[in-house]
């Protein structure tokens, strides 16, 4: 799942105007009937699918373990029982199985890293998850870096298009880069010469840690650090912490050294400021170098690394859920409805001892949202397009299971009509408004919007693109390939309440329960904005179903072109 504000602005905003960040218990989440718009989704179903699939028994759904298959079996299993075919692999009879095989590469730092900067005046140990997190994704025993020189590569951008480049033929061979999370307009003022280069506010793809280290890859670093920040990361330390902390996986790759360095890691802000110090540097002074264009690489002095530690390497086959409703008049053409199944698994205890992350909201939320309406799409009378609905797998370790459907679809890209992605749950009530995960420039957008409008609410805008959300969903991989994909999420603005509350609710999310053994099902919840807004997908899908039209992405898009490349292939 990935959050549509920034938790520290939030509760800046917060505390400034005197309200807390947690909600009242006493505060009233009902709305007013008359207000809401109608729905067939049903709450009470939403809530007891996300009862069962974050139950301790599903211990955190994590893939490649016995939680996959016991998720898989219900996923599978409700399919089965309202009907659906199932969309998957083809088996060797000619048939089509529930799940399409995802191979991924497994990678688990296999004893607590050995990690060290260090200086003539001796070292200074890193404990990992706490004062760094670190792993590898390539097929290596042991990672073993002794003393290597650090540099600071400013952003780690390297984009032409934009005329920038922060590493300007320095030679990273054996050498660790020090980069910046997010890209350079995120705290860049009005009227800085730069400003706008990268987009403004809204965050580009090189502010993603994912290109950060694909491009320390191709410039030949050992590995990376990357300096966290909650505010430009968008999230605080212990998501980091945690989601590090588990196993990694990759998609199967035939030349995984030109995708990934050795060393992959984050270190906390006043590490960063240390390490700069003892190079006789200012941490906020570079920073604001690295903002501009002419910014060149910096050595941080006789400043080294170390990390040392055994690897556990293999590879493992993970699953998509994939099941169709087939159409009676384009069969081949297809309306697709997703959502990940997994989350963390099982990883570090939190303050109370609990070892599970349940993933209450993240993501069985997704995929109950998944299941409801395919039970409500097999209730009605078949659509003309095919409506399918697939459960990825291996989101949170880097949207691998829908980057592997993406890279092997089951079924033609440019005849896949839209994909509406559901990534969460809203459990504070229903909102006046409804959201989609960044700005993706496509006409699925403007549709969203006008249904929400013949409901007497409204469409609201990612409220932080600076967060990149856009590039942190399951419909991202689709999209970059040029299907019209969009992530939709609810609104903030609550029916009671209004933004304070949504905001507030959100942020009490955020800080007590993202990524954290506490999301768990709660039985108070109120699952009636999850349901409204479910209902609003599905009549739009039901629409595109029901009509010859195909989305579009607007001028300007960086989708465009390749989808424009397909038109052929639609009637």
């Amino acid at each position: 799942m990935k959050l549509s504000f920034v938790a520290v602005s939030a509760l800046s905003l917060l505390m400034a105007a005197g309200l807390s960040p947690m909600l009242s218990a006493a505060a009233d989440t009902r709305a007013e009937a008359q207000a809401l718009p109608a729905t067939p989704v049903d709450p009470a179903r939403l809530s007891a699918h996300v009862k069962v699939l974050s139950g301790d028994d599903y211990e955190g759904r994590g893939p490649a373990t016995r939680a996959e298959v016991k998720t898989l079996a219900y996923i599978t299993g409700q399919f089965q029982a309202l009907g659906l075919t199932p969309g998957g692999d083809l088996r060797p009879d000619g048939q089509r199985a529930w799940t399409q095989n995802a191979p991924l590469r497994r990678f688990e730092v296999a004893a607590p890293p050995k990690m060290a900067f260090s200086d003539q005046d001796g070292a200074r140990v890193l404990r990992q998850g706490e004062e760094a997190v670190v792993h590898t994704l390539l097929p290596v025993k042991r990672v073993d870096i002794s003393k290597a020189p650090l540099v600071f590569v400013g952003y780690g951008i390297k984009a032409p298009e934009r005329n920038w480049d922060d590493f300007k033929g320095v030679d990273l061979k054996g050498k660790v880069a020090v980069v910046l999370i997010n890209d350079p307009d995120f705290e860049t003022p009005p009227g800085h010469p730069t400003t706008g280069r990268f987009d403004g506010k809204a965050m580009t793809y090189y502010g993603r840690w994912t290109y950060k280290y694909e491009e320390a890859a191709r410039q030949g670093a050992v590995g990376m650090l990357i300096v966290h920040e909650t505010a430009p990361a968008s999230y605080g330390w212990a998501t980091v912490k945690n989601s590090n902390s588990a196993p990694q996986f990759d998609v199967v790759r035939p030349a995984p050294r030109k995708a990934h360095p050795l060393l992959e890691g984050w270190i906390q802000r006043d590490q960063a400021v240390d390490l700069f110090r003892r190079a006789g540097l200012d941490f906020e002074a570079e920073k604001a170098r690295a903002q501009t264009a002419d910014f060149r690489p910096v050595t941080l002095g006789a400043e080294r690394f170390s990390a040392h530690f055994p690897v556990k390497a293999g590879t493992i086959v993970s699953h998509n859920v994939v099941a169709l409703l087939p159409g009676r008049v384009h069969p081949d053409e297809y309306v697709f409805y997703s959502a990940h199944w997994d989350h963390l698994g099982i990883g570090l205890p939190d303050a109370k001892g609990d070892r599970i992350y349940n993933g209450a909201v993240d993501n069985a939320g997704g995929i109950a949202s998944l299941l409801e309406l395919a039970r409500v799409f097999a209730a009605q009378p078949r659509t003309e397009r095919t409506v399918g609905f697939i459960a990825f797998t291996a989101e949170e370790k880097g949207l691998l299971g829908s980057e592997y459907y993406a890279s092997h679809p089951l079924y033609p890209l440019a005849k896949t009509v839209a994909v509406f992605n559901r990534d969460g749950l809203e459990t504070h009530g229903p909102a006046r408004d409804i959201s989609t995960s960044g700005n993706g420039h496509l006409s699925l957008q403007d549709d969203i919007a006008a249904a929400a409008a013949a409901e007497g609410r409204r469409f609201t805008p990612d409220a932080v693109p600076e967060a990149g959300h856009f590039f942190r969903s399951d419909h991202f991989p689709l999209a970059k390939r040029g299907v019209p994909a969009v992530s939709v999420n609810g609104g903030t603005d609550l029916y009671v309440g209004g933004e304070a509350a949504g905001r507030a609710a959100e942020l009490d999310y955020v800080v007590h329960r993202y990524h954290q053994p506490a999301d768990e099902w709660q039985a108070d919840w109120d699952l009636r904005g999850q349901a409204i807004d479910d209902g609003l997908i599905l009549t739009l899908g039901r629409d595109l179903a029901n009509s010859r039209r195909w989305p579009t992405w607007q001028e300007g898009s960086e989708f465009k072109a390749v989808r424009d490349a397909t038109a052929s292939e639609r009637k």
